[in-house]
C-alpha cells in the first residue's frame, strides 16, 4: 500500500469519526486537516473538495458496516438465524468503536434527506442495497420452510427497518435504557407473525 493511500485511509477514517459526532455535514476539511495532522493544502492534494470527502466517507462507512454487521451474520445457518443475526449485529452498529457518536447513516439522512448531490446520491444506493439484503434474507428465510410463503419479504425489511430506526431514536436521543429490550421485542413479534406453522 502506497503512503498516499496509507494517508488518504487515515483522513477517511478521521472524517468518519467526526461525522459520526458532528454529522456529515459538519465536517471540514480545516479541522479533519488538524486532527491528522496535516496541513489543508496538503489534504487538498487527497480531496478537492469537502463533498469528495463526504461520499468517501459513506462508502468507507458502507465498507465498515459490512465487515461489522453482513459478514458475522453470514456465517451463521440460512433462514431465520441468519435474519436474526443480521438484526443484532444491526443493533450493535451503533455502538461500533469507529462511531462515537453513533450511526453515521442516520445522521447523514437527516441532513441530506432535501439536499440533492453527490453525497445524498451514495447515502440513498447505500441505504437501498441495505433494503433489499434484508428483503433477500426474507426469500431465503422463506426458502427455508421457517417463514409462511405469503410473507411480502418488502414489507417486513421496510417493518424491520422501522425496530431499528425507533430503537435508535429511543437509545440515542430519549436515553431509553429499555430501547434494546424493546427493540428485541418488536424484532420478536415481527418474526412469530411470519413464522410457518411448522417452525416455531
Amino acid at each position: 500500500m502506497s503512503k498516499g493511500t496509507i494517508t488518504r485511509s487515515r483522513i477517511v477514517e478521521t472524517a468518519l469519526r467526526a461525522a459520526s459526532v458532528d454529522g456529515i455535514e459538519g465536517i471540514t476539511l480545516g479541522k479533519v486537516a488538524a486532527d491528522v495532522g496535516m496541513s489543508k493544502s496538503g489534504l487538498f492534494a487527497h480531496f478537492d473538495s469537502k463533498e469528495a470527502l463526504q461520499v468517501d466517507v459513506l462508502n468507507a462507512a458502507a465498507e465498515k458496516f459490512t465487515q461489522v454487521v453482513v459478514a458475522p451474520a453470514l456465517a451463521a445457518p440460512r433462514g431465520e438465524p441468519r435474519l436474526r443475526a443480521l438484526f443484532e449485529h444491526w443493533l450493535q452498529w451503533e455502538q461500533h468503536e469507529s462511531l462515537p457518536g453513533g450511526c453515521v447513516f442516520m445522521h447523514a439522512a437527516a441532513e441530506l434527506d432535501d439536499r440533492p448531490g453527490p453525497a445524498r446520491d451514495a447515502l440513498v444506493v447505500q441505504q437501498q442495497r441495505w433494503l433489499e439484503m434484508l428483503a433477500r434474507s426474507v426469500r431465503l428465510t422463506i426458502e427455508a420452510g421457517h417463514f409462511r410463503s405469503d410473507v411480502d419479504p418488502d414489507l417486513f425489511a421496510f417493518q424491520l427497518f422501522g425496530v431499528v430506526l425507533s430503537y435508535y431514536h429511543c437509545a440515542r436521543l430519549l436515553r431509553d435504557p429499555l430501547a434494546k429490550t424493546r427493540a428485541i421485542g418488536a424484532f420478536d413479534v415481527l418474526v412469530a407473525g411470519a413464522r410457518s406453522s411448522t417452525h416455531t
